[in-house]
């Protein structure tokens, strides 16, 4: 037992006396209360709204790609002759910055152009003329078709009167039989008649004239008709002579309008070929004028001299353009991306510009801008985080006009209000933002869209 009681303790407030004068004095008293107001005063601030944000670092840019610096390369080899301006200078599209040479021994020619289309025309000529050939070889054929056409009619023609003629020689050999047998009858009556004294022998002898006469036509007769007969064939063979004859011919000249098509179709190509190089070289000698693509500042001369040998795709000066819609690029934490929305608000402050920056009441801040969040970049970029590009949200108040491109830049991307005590235990506790899906960004329209 430690043997205390009530009557062995200390009091010290009056054994000492040192302690008994500052417990008597009046600002203690004062120190007290203060301590005990700023007490009250950190609970309740505990309690009140802070803004959880998203802090990243970034730079000025232009929100278009086109508004951007751009440097301006040389598409052809060449030599340095000639300088028309000097950094700093403005130009205006299509104004000349540089003038360079010829290296290259296929392109020394100076008439190389006149010359190329020379020989576009003459190769135009030709063309011409095979196409003046082939339209000869088809009027040929078709010549030579309607040709045949009229000779095939004319033989099939000789070909009905030789049919007719066989016919009627023919009929007429029939005839001669019919008379030849009447010859014979009446050649025998008359014998008969002469046998029995009924008939004298001349009226014989008269008889046997005429059988002898029948005899001969018949044999006549059949001549003529194998004679017929004999130009039939002779009609029918020259159907298939004037078939064979005439097939040549067209085959000959059909061959020969192919061969003037093969000729005409390789000229064309061999026109096509020049005018293609007429119109490679009519480029290239416009590209000794290196021009500028767009208005803008030189900013830089990234070459200098005179007679200085360059390559295709050489640097020659960069370009600031001379209008652009600014914009900022910053960059986030993987861990922070999925909490970064298109057309989410946020605040941006710069470099040089004065601004005091609460990051829990961007309310109180000073000397900073809204923005809004137009393109989240969905690659990671070589530092290890994510790229996200900021124009100025139309709603606020505009950017400053002085500042230039490539100006550092902070911002702080807008999150869920919560109390000032949850973030305490969250950032001591390494917890991520609340994810929170902004009112008024582009996503949340359209899935109320969706659900409508």
């Amino acid at each position: 037992m430690l043997n205390i009681s009530e009557n062995n303790q200390i009091r010290i407030d009056g054994k000492y006396k040192t302690v008994r004068n500052l417990t008597e004095r009046p600002h203690y008293r004062v120190l007290n209360k203060i301590i005990g107001f700023i007490s009250v005063i950190t609970i309740i601030a505990l309690f009140l709204p802070w803004t959880q944000n998203i802090s990243g670092t970034g730079f000025v840019t232009t929100l278009k790609p086109d508004q951007r610096p751009q440097t301006v390369h040389t598409a052809i080899a060449g030599r340095i002759e000639k300088w028309y301006v000097k950094e700093g200078d403005f130009v205006q599209k299509g104004d000349t910055i540089l003038f360079i040479s010829e290296t290259k021994d296929d392109y020394f020619d100076p008439n190389l152009v006149q010359n190329t289309k020379q020989q576009v025309d003459a190769k135009k000529m030709a063309l011409e003329s095979y196409g003046g050939k082939v339209t000869s070889l088809e009027a040929q054929v078709a010549s030579l078709q309607r040709e045949q056409v009229l000779k095939l009619e004319q033989a099939q023609n000789k070909i009905r009167q030789s049919r007719l003629k066989v016919k009627s020689d023919s009929t007429d050999l029939e005839a001669v039989k019919t008379q030849l047998r009447i010859a014979q009858t009446q050649f025998n009556r008359a014998v008969q008649l002469n046998k029995d004294g009924l008939k004298a022998l001349t009226d014989v002898e008269e008889k046997r004239l005429k059988l002898q006469e029948a005899e001969a036509k018949i044999i006549t007769q059949e001549n003529k008709l194998l004679t017929s007969k004999n130009e039939l064939i002779n009609a029918r063979v020259e159907i298939n002579r004037l078939i064979a004859e005439y097939s040549e011919k067209i085959s000959k000249a059909n061959s020969d309008k192919f061969t003037a098509l093969s000729s005409q179709y390789d000229t064309e190509a061999q026109v096509n070929k020049l005018q293609n190089q007429y119109v490679n070289y009519s480029i290239r000698n416009g590209m000794y004028y290196i021009k500028a693509p767009q208005s803008g500042y030189v900013n830089r001369a990234l070459l200098a001299g005179i007679g200085e040998t360059i390559k295709e795709g050489t640097p020659i000066v960069s370009i600031m353009p001379a209008g652009y819609d600014i914009a900022v690029e910053t960059y986030v934490d993987p861990v922070d991306l999925p909490l970064i929305k298109k057309g989410e608000r946020v605040r941006v402050w710069f470099d040089g510009w004065p601004s005091i920056v609460f990051s829990g009441w961007p309310g109180m801040s000073y000397g900073t801008f809204g923005g809004r969040i137009v393109a989240v970049e969905n690659f990671i970029s070589p530092n290890g985080k994510y790229r996200i590009l900021i124009a100025p949200d139309k709603k606020e108040g505009k950017w400053p006009e002085q500042l230039s491109i490539g100006a550092g830049a902070q911002t702080i991307a807008l999150l869920d209000n919560v109390p000032v005590w949850y973030e305490i235990w969250r950032t001591l506790n390494g917890f991520p933002p609340n994810y929170y899906q902004p009112k008024d960004s582009g996503d949340s329209k359209a899935a109320t869209t969706e659900k409508k």
